[in-house]
């Protein structure tokens, strides 16, 4: 379960009364659990209330897994174990007499159940537990506290599973753990760190302030909670993880929902986590972005949420394509996602699709059962608890069984040849394995070989990757260095990189070289006066480039080494970037410079916090802009201060003041028709520009994405003009009630006095529901109490409000359209004289 607000954890003492399915029954007069007829599934599937958990006496269920005997065992998020059997109907649920509270992970292994506490102040402290039954009547009778952990939040201690040969555990924690201090041995280099080269600002609203990295954290011990070792580092709070049939392990991490708006949002997402994975979650801004080459990023970018159970489908009596599907719950939004994952190289990339949905649905776990359907509970938080089931009684599947990529499994085979090097003893051969593919093609094995590399000694590679030919493998090889070396090293990584090409870099290289400067500087210290020469020489004049991900390294690493002619840069394009998430960027990264400003960039810096009150976000994203201010007030002069006092210091607005922005005039209230012709055209050629004005202007930036810019709360639109026609791109601008997707819809609350609420729910507590009205300010929630509500039903109205365009003509519209057929991209063949009419 992740934490969206603070709360106090009562614990909540359970009758042990056997009971059976009664599903008429309710927690409290007024509401139950949610009603199957209000459900969303794909077609073909059908979903069955097994049980509906009295909260009085069962409280609410966080954990499933399946025993030996096919019984399913569930666990109340405060209180004891219950088994569920579910061979006949109505299913039969017993309270296990052994006195255990808490388990937010639970594993049928080795003749015992395994449940993982996560508790503060239990009478059984969090960490791994393991229950056995000694005296053969089918109760657990004794617990044994194997692998002690802190706990307390819903970061805390997590599921478990076994690793692939069967052999050992696997388990997981969120970003509250700290780690075991008995680790055996790890597959990450100990050596991590913030490395934030500007420095990171905390949460603004004081959120996990003092914890700092490696962050949430993957780990494997023997059945006897001994022999730890450290898998991967880095998230956030990822509840459960899932392996393939190929044995790759697979996590569904949390978002930091407060931060949606900034630059350091990331979306909820499915890593792949491979043997000494980061993932680089940091406190407060400074998350690292995906694409940093010491953090190996996502698989599936999922969006906002609040990750819960996942599992393979396997097993399942579904067709083929759902059996290879992994199942993610989303807590919040009450959403069952198949993410359909591919070989992406040795990693893997993916699609997803909204499985069941309803409102509310708070998903806590899943799994699938011998009988072939897929079960799952919902509860946490002391909501209303209940366990489902999925069958699919569609048609029979017909589908061929997918081949084997061939490639892919022989990229595979190298990777994991690698990894096999994490935790050997240092050697010559592994050592040039390790080199030897430092600057291979695919990210994946050249992360595995910068990790091989940083466990052997430095002193038998710093030499040799110095003078690698291969810039990619050269870059890598002083990223590594920087990791692990001293301030003697400095002078020699610098020199390796600064004779490389910028022009004959990839962007993704570029990337990389910018992101080893900055570990060079943090790890190694800060480069001399000469140093500092070589590199800007380098890197002067560069700024910006075009292309957002290198412009924001590139941004940090010139205003780092103190590029006065560049400040004037990076103000203009915090200026005119269309995205919010880029401004803050640039604002953040110039709250420090000192040399290089005079009155007018002041001026225009400062301005830019006043124009920002427009703009909205999470819960902490005032309070982050407010402290980006103070810190750059901290850098400026008395004097400027008081020349820019109008501009610092405005005087407040009342809270009813009417914004001094002229609003645009309507044009017409546009029908598709209207612009049939004028989007498909091949006699004019499209305005990139216009078209990315006509983007921002109408607001899509605070919902959308389009490449690294702009919201998550709605649909990622970078690959929405290779799916849809201009057409239809059209049709759901103008007509976004027409078609509704259930992973975006909203729904209707009617109360008993006469209220109806329109929105998403985004958060849960016991009886009330917290509900986004309004995607374009998510903080603002309207609270409605479930024992209220009269009727729910889906809205028939878009969350997308309507008439967005009728403020821009024709011709400004043509260039939207054209700009979402190029995805963003201003190279996109659209933009040629003689591009067709597609």
């Amino acid at each position: 379960m992740r934490l969206c607000v603070p709360f106090v954890a009562l614990f909540v003492l359970c009758v042990g009364l056997d009971s059976v399915a009664r599903p008429g029954s309710a927690w409290a007069a007024g509401f139950g659990a949610t009603p199957v007829d209000q459900f969303n599934l794909l077609d073909g599937f059908e979903v069955d209330l097994v049980y509906e958990v009295p909260g009085d006496a069962q409280g609410s269920w966080v954990s499933l897994t399946v025993d030996p005997k096919g019984r399913l065992i569930a666990c109340d998020q405060y209180g004891g174990l219950y088994r569920i059997d579910v061979s006949s109907a109505p299913a039969k649920v017993e309270k296990l007499q052994i006195e255990f509270a808490g388990a937010q992970g639970l594993l049928c292994a080795f003749d015992s159940l395994y449940a993982n506490v996560n508790l503060r102040d239990s009478t059984d402290p969090s960490g791994v537990w393991r229950l056995r039954d000694t005296d053969g009547d089918d109760q657990y009778d004794t617990k044994e506290h194997i692998l002690p952990l802190n706990g307390g939040t819903e970061h805390g201690p997590h599921a478990m599973i076994l690793t692939a040969d069967g052999k050992r555990i696997l388990m997981c924690a969120g970003n509250n753990t700290d780690l075991p201090a008995n680790l055996a041995r790890s597959r990450v280099p100990r050596n991590w760190s913030e490395d934030h080269l500007l420095g990171r600002m905390p949460d603004a609203r004081g959120h996990n302030v003092d914890r700092l990295a490696p962050g949430g954290f993957i780990l494997s011990m023997n059945p006897d909670g001994q022999d730890l070792e450290l898998v991967a580092t880095g998230f956030r709070n990822e509840y459960d993880i899932a392996l393939n049939r190929g044995g790759e392990l697979f996590s569904y991490d949390a978002d930091m929902e407060w931060d949606v708006g900034t630059p350091w949002y990331r979306p909820t997402r499915i890593n792949h986590v491979i043997s000494g994975a980061e993932f680089g979650w940091r406190n407060g801004t400074g998350k690292w972005p995906a694409y940093y080459p010491d953090s190996f990023g996502a698989a599936v970018d999922i969006g906002a949420g609040s990750p819960t159970g996942i599992c393979f489908g396997y097993g399942a009596k579904f067709p083929a394509k759902y059996q290879s599907a992994l199942f993610i719950c989303d807590w919040s939004y009450g959403n069952i996602h198949a993410v359909h994952l591919t070989p992406d190289g040795s990693s893997f990339g993916g699609t997803y699709e909204t499985f069941a949905t309803a409102a509310p649905l708070p998903v806590t776990d899943i799994t699938v059962h011998p009988d072939g359907a897929l079960y799952f509970t919902i509860g946490g938080r002391k909501t209303q608890s209940a366990l489902y089931r999925i069958r699919y009684t569609g048609p029979a599947d017909a589908t061929a069984p997918q081949e084997v990529d061939a490639v892919a499994a022989g990229l595979r085979a190298l990777r994991h040849q690698l990894e096999a090097t994490h935790i050997a003893p240092p050697s010559q051969e592994n050592l040039s394995l390790a080199i030897e593919h430092l600057g291979h093609e695919d990210r994946a094995i050249r992360f595995a070989s910068r990790i091989a590399l940083e466990h052997q000694p430095v002193d038998q590679w710093r030499s040799q990757v110095l003078s690698l030919s291969d810039p990619q493998a050269r870059i890598l090889g002083v990223i590594a260095l920087s990791r692990n070396g001293g301030e003697s090293d400095r002078a020699g990584a610098i020199s390796a990189l600064t004779p490389l090409s910028w022009d004959q870099l990839s962007d993704a290289q570029r990337i990389d070289l910018l992101r080893a400067y900055g570990l060079v500087s943090l790890r190694l210290g800060r480069p001399s006066a000469e140093e500092s020469a070589a590199i800007l020489h380098q890197l002067d004049g560069r700024f910006p480039t075009g292309n957002n991900e290198v412009d924001r390294e590139l941004s940090q690493v010139l205003i780092y080494l103190e590029s006065d002619d560049s400040i004037a840069k990076i103000v203009k394009e915090m200026r005119r970037s269309p995205s919010q998430e880029n401004q803050i960027h640039y604002a953040m990264a110039l709250r420090g410079a000192k040399n290089g400003w005079n009155g007018d960039l002041h001026r225009q810096y400062f301005q830019w916090f006043n124009d920002i009150q427009s703009a909205r976000g999470g819960m902490s994203f005032g309070g982050f802009i407010e402290n980006i201010k103070s810190a750059a007030l901290e850098r400026v002069p008395e004097q400027v201060k008081q020349n820019l006092a109008s501009v610092i210091y405005p005087p407040a607005k009342p809270a009813d003041a009417v914004s001094t922005q002229p609003a645009r005039e309507v044009v017409k209230k546009w029908a598709v028709n209207d612009l049939a012709e004028s989007i498909s055209t091949s006699a004019r050629r499209p305005n990139f520009e216009q078209g990315k004005d006509v983007f921002a202007a109408a607001q899509c930036y605070k919902c959308h994405r389009m490449g690294v810019q702009g919201g998550l709360l709605g649909p990622d639109l970078t690959s929405a003009g290779s799916r849809f026609s201009p057409r239809d791109l059209l049709v759901s601008i103008l007509e976004p009630n027409k078609e509704i997707s259930d992973q975006y819809g909203a729904t209707q609350f009617v109360t008993d006095d006469g209220r109806v609420v329109v929105g998403r729910v985004v958060n849960m507590n016991g009886n009330k529901l917290m509900v986004m009205t309004n995607m374009l300010d998510p903080s603002d929630l309207t609270d409605v109490q479930r024992d209220a509500i009269e009727t729910t039903r889906p809205a028939e109205v878009s969350m997308m409000p309507s008439g967005l365009l009728d403020t821009f003509n024709a011709e400004e519209i043509a260039d939207l359209v054209a700009y979402l057929r190029a995805g963003g991209r201003d190279n996109h063949p659209i933009y040629r004289d003689t591009v067709a009419a597609q």
